[in-house]
């Protein structure tokens, strides 16, 4: 065990040798090592969870353990891994557990750790880490920390730019970054060689789907699994209920497809939007909206021949609002108006709705503008709601409708 324990720490030292973005947060680091809480750092694979972790933790004297590693998980024996971390990193002031959700009653154990006084930063690529049963161990205990793949903002930074503060000579470059993005998303490890970014995140799909799916849950019947992520991911931002899906993949059960929807959003891969209701037996049984976590696995995996620019933009506006903290199921709905027209986004705040948003990749047509307008002037009466926008992909002007006022604003301008 010591080999495998000194073998991680040459794996952390290596990664604290490289350089790193930066990643853009709300929160104080200092505070947060301060606390003797756990921080509790989650997201999807491979979107930077433990180089943040690093990165807070640089110039500091903490212990390194990657769960990741099947070695060892292989040869697990806590009692031993705490008095040999004693031997490997001497006199260590704060304890990193990389994806310790692959440890079995991970969330056990490390509440022993946190009665023992240990300072914790624990990483995981789990939406189930808090699940009703976990959060009881750990309630009280824990500030959760939530990662994405980069936002636009630190895509711009990483090729230099200051997406708040484009030069005029910088436009053109900017132009042609937003486009890239809203197509290939942010993935971290793409951003540096674009050319190989579907394929990247061609195996990372599959790589989820088998490490964080089947292989989790010992799901028998893959095909199924499979069949059902890549009709998600080339229905993404359409309404669909698990009726509807059982039906398109002919899953005789109900149930089953339930189950496997859950299955898809443990490993933060897809997100389930519900529709806004006052009653909550309607709202769980409307059909929900789907999105994906990133749209370069649009690209990468999606069936489609078309680019699908509207339902990008989309997507890409969603992944910003969890961003900004945003929560489905409790401050972010979709909504459908008595006379059934659609609006994307419901944003509430304090149990009131706060913004009504819409999307529309341009608002050039006055077919468009009459579409959108009409749904919002509906919606914004029936909700109650006067603070209206239609996010674009590059258009800005003030629309006024029968005494609404409708802020027409590219997306990028509103994600600042």
């Amino acid at each position: 065990m010591k080999t495998i324990l000194l073998s991680q720490r040459k794996e952390r030292d290596d990664l604290l040798a490289q350089s790193y973005i930066s990643r853009h947060t709300m929160l104080n680091t200092d505070e947060l090592l301060n606390s003797h809480l756990i921080k509790l750092i989650t997201g999807p694979r491979r979107v930077g969870k433990s180089t943040q972790a690093l990165l807070m933790l640089r110039n500091k004297n903490f212990a390194y353990l990657n769960f990741d590693k099947q070695e060892l998980l292989d040869n697990w024996n806590a009692d031993l891994v705490m008095r040999l971390l004693d031997e490997v990193y001497p006199n260590y002031d704060y304890l990193l557990l990389d994806e310790v959700q692959n440890l079995p009653h991970w969330d056990v154990w490390v509440t022993e750790l946190f009665r023992q006084g240990k300072n914790m930063i624990i990483t995981g690529s789990n939406a189930n880490m808090l699940s009703s049963e976990m959060a009881t161990v750990l309630t009280g205990k824990y500030l959760p920390i939530e990662m994405l793949p980069f936002s636009l903002a630190e895509f711009f930074e990483w090729h230099h730019l200051d997406q708040k503060a484009i030069l005029p000579e910088q436009r053109t470059e900017a132009a042609v970054l937003e486009d890239d993005y809203l197509r290939l998303g942010g993935y971290p490890e793409t951003v540096a060689a674009r050319s190989l970014a579907t394929s990247y995140l061609s195996t990372l799909f599959d790589s989820i789907i088998w490490k964080d799916v089947v292989k989790r849950h010992k799901i028998r019947k893959t095909e199924d699994i499979n069949n059902m992520a890549l009709y998600l991911l080339t229905n993404f931002c359409n309404q669909l209920s698990a009726n509807d899906i059982a039906d398109a993949l002919n899953i005789k059960s109900v149930n089953t497809t339930q189950k496997f929807m859950g299955y898809l959003h443990e490993p933060f891969l897809f997100y389930y939007l519900p529709r806004y209701n006052n009653k909550l037996k309607l709202m769980t049984k409307a059909p929900r909206k789907i999105y994906v976590v990133d749209n370069g696995f649009v690209a990468a995996k999606a069936f489609s021949t078309s680019d699908n620019l509207g339902r990008l933009l989309e997507n890409q506006v969603f992944v910003n609002l969890l961003r900004k903290g945003y929560d489905p199921e409790k401050t972010m709905f979709y909504y459908r108006t008595r006379n059934d027209k659609e609006i994307d986004f419901v944003l509430r705040e304090n149990n009131h709705v706060k913004q009504l948003v819409q999307v529309s990749y341009e608002m050039m047509s006055e077919k468009t503008i009459r579409r959108e307008c009409s749904a919002l002037k509906e919606a914004a009466q029936e909700l109650h709601c006067n603070d209206l926008y239609v996010l674009t992909y590059n258009e800005t002007r003030t629309l006024d409708r029968e005494g609404c006022t409708i802020h027409v604003l590219p997306a990028t301008e509103w994600f600042k």
